[in-house]
């Protein structure tokens, strides 16, 4: 049987895609029929894997090294990714990290940090992406939109998240960022929206749900009652790059099995 892909023909870059979110959604893009750019700042050797998963399903695939909170290093990038395959089509702006502190005993370093590279980091690329998609133009053959923007956010960006004041902050900037993104840039053709996971089955949160106490934990939070994993991301992230959400502009789509329903309140508060 012949599964169609929607993707077919576009080139899309994924930040942070050698783990993760970003490697479940570069993996699925792939699959859709899209050449993927696998960006990570380390661990060269899990971002080649990546590539190679994708090249087994057929689409093309290179790894790029790049810390995408430096404006030169995301620069390089976007004009190797250009160079490699001619254009960009699709960004998923997923590259983040926590560094997680009470509010009166967090670091400037760790405020900065996570803010560069989470809530900097999508605007540098965005821009980068942005200023291809403006050249090159809209290609009906290949898409409706002249470009496609997804920036993963978080359900943070609306639950405040206490000891992770930075990582809060950083989400809730995204919000904004995205919608003012997408009011600017629509009239010229470019689509921004955002997915907001809520607890997803990945590294960077392993100690959220490694024992059966604290899944356990977790799981009062989900009214689905089962943790994510990237595929449930990454699916969303390939429906917003295709032309069947051609209509949906400055969006954030929460993927977070009911977490921003606040179960607490599911018995009365």
């Amino acid at each position: 049987m012949t599964f169609p892909k929607p993707l077919a023909g576009q080139k899309a870059l994924v930040t942070g895609a050698n783990s993760g979110i970003g490697k479940g959604v570069a993996i699925a893009l792939g699959v859709a029929g899209a050449d993927v750019v696998i960006n990570y700042e380390t661990d060269k050797d899990a971002a080649t894997e990546v590539v190679d998963t994708i090249r087994a399903g057929g689409a093309n695939a290179i790894a790029l090294q790049a810390d995408v909170s430096s404006p030169s290093e995301v620069d390089a990038m976007f004009a190797r990714a250009i160079e490699e395959f001619g254009t960009l089509d699709i960004l998923v702006a997923n590259a983040g990290l926590q560094q997680d502190a009470p509010f009166t005993e967090m670091t400037l370093e760790k405020w900065s940090k996570v803010l560069d590279v989470n809530l900097t980091g999508q605007f540098l690329c965005a821009q980068a992406a942005t200023r291809e998609f403006l050249r090159r133009g809209v290609v009906p053959s290949v898409s409706r939109a002249a470009g496609k923007i997804i920036c993963m956010s978080s359900v943070h960006q609306v639950i405040p998240w206490a000891g992770h004041a930075n990582y809060a902050t950083s989400k809730g900037g995204i919000k904004l960022l995205m919608e003012s993104m997408a009011q600017e840039l629509a009239p010229k053709g470019i689509r921004v929206n955002a997915i907001a996971p809520g607890a997803v089955r990945t590294p960077i949160n392993t100690s959220a749900w490694s024992t059966a106490e604290a899944l356990k934990s977790l799981l009062t939070l989900i009214p689905y009652g089962r943790i994510g994993e990237p595929e449930d991301i990454a699916r969303a992230a390939v429906w917003l790059a295709s032309d069947e959400s051609d209509y949906v502009i400055g969006t954030t789509l929460f993927v977070d099995g009911g977490m921003t329903l606040y179960p607490g309140f599911a018995t009365g508060g």
